[in-house]
């Protein structure tokens, strides 16, 4: 699940948790200011987990950092579709 604070309009705090295997993992939380556009976000982020889940296997914790990465920098692009690359996200 995603996890938004809403500070304004224009800035929020961005996270997530995973349940899963009987293991509860929380990711770091990123500031984002200012936010360009939040369409895309929960999509960028269910495409994320599913990349992770696939690249890094078992490591659920590495999987769900990627996934609130990558939503985190879908917020700075306009649009529903998150134009980064994996590297940029790992970044």
């Amino acid at each position: 699940m995603t996890l938004r604070g809403s500070i304004s309009a224009s800035h929020n705090t961005w996270s997530g948790a995973l349940w899963q295997g009987g293991e509860f993992t929380t990711a770091p939380v990123y500031d984002i200011v200012p936010i360009v556009d939040r369409v895309g976000g929960g999509d960028s982020f269910v495409g994320g987990l599913i990349y992770g889940l696939r690249t890094y296997g078992a490591d659920a914790g590495k999987a769900l950092h990627f996934a609130v990465a990558a939503s985190c920098l879908k917020h700075s692009i306009p649009g529903d579709f998150n134009a980064v690359t994996a590297g940029e996200v790992e970044h």
